[in-house]
């Protein structure tokens, strides 16, 4: 079976191939990988990826630029979080408990979309909230990554074999104590979401131009603990995605908007 590109690749800022949509890993161990590997890697691996392509056509998010904004997946960020400083004085004693979701993207004909969940309203904490898939990493988990698909797993039935992470955003602490890092990744437009109801009352997509259009996300007043804080929020409708998780969307935008 012969490589995707005839002649030498062209490797992009995030050492991917312009040409192809092979990462340099994949590139440098062609030669040596088994039938299966490269049949898996031509057949269901470069497609999705080529259909994340298509379907970026936001002024911001085109595919090389998406990858440019993220961290590659192996360089985890560290730190923690772009907002402590914020929560200083409002988090609960002791270390931050470590966390990852995952920011899925789904390539469609009219545009990528994002998945995101609307939360059991019984749960303990962020009840009723609209969040990403994921949660608390526990010891089996490799890294953020695997955290991100086992919890994305259980919550929504994705599949490992239907998503492909990309890179990650910066992390982000949440008022309870968590440094969350946010895994952004490729899923298969055929993904057929099945909500865990014990942890997930609904899944529904946003078109990702909308999330990174600034006249879309707006600051709003709320009052925690006696105190006045400024969190971020969408209005899209029927839903009201707000705090972590819009902060974590507008991580993504500036990112973008910070590029060349």
């Amino acid at each position: 079976m012969p490589s995707p590109c005839i002649g030498v690749c062209a490797l992009d800022m995030h050492q991917h191939c312009s040409g192809c949509l092979r990462h340099i890993d994949e590139i440098a161990g062609w030669p040596s990988m088994s039938a299966t590997q490269r049949s898996h890697i031509l057949h269901k691996v470069l497609p999705l990826r080529e259909q994340l392509r298509q379907s970026l056509r936001g002024p911001l998010a085109d595919h090389a630029r998406l990858l440019q904004a993220l961290h590659p997946l192996d360089h985890v960020p560290q730190g923690d979080g772009w907002n402590r400083s914020e929560l200083d004085d409002l988090l609960p004693s002791g270390p931050l408990v470590e966390a990852a979701v995952l920011a899925g993207i789904v390539p469609r004909a009219d545009g990528a979309q994002v998945i995101l969940t609307r939360r059991t309203e019984t749960l303990r904490q962020h009840g009723g909230q609209v969040g990403f898939p994921g949660g608390r990493t526990e010891p089996d988990d490799r890294d953020a990554v695997a955290a991100a698909l086992r919890e994305s797993q259980e919550e929504i039935a994705l599949p490992a074999d239907q998503v492909q992470a990309l890179g990650y955003l910066d992390p982000f602490v949440t008022i309870t104590g968590y440094r969350v890092t946010p895994v952004v990744a490729v899923v298969d437009p055929d993904f057929v979401p099945v909500a865990q109801p014990s942890e997930v009352a609904e899944v529904f997509e946003v078109p990702l131009d909308y999330l990174m259009a600034p006249e879309n996300l707006r600051q709003v007043e709320i009052n925690h603990r006696g105190r006045v804080r400024h969190v971020l929020e969408y209005a899209w409708p029927g839903q009201r995605i707000w705090g972590a998780t819009a902060a974590i969307l507008y991580n993504l935008r500036r990112r973008l908007e910070q590029l060349p």
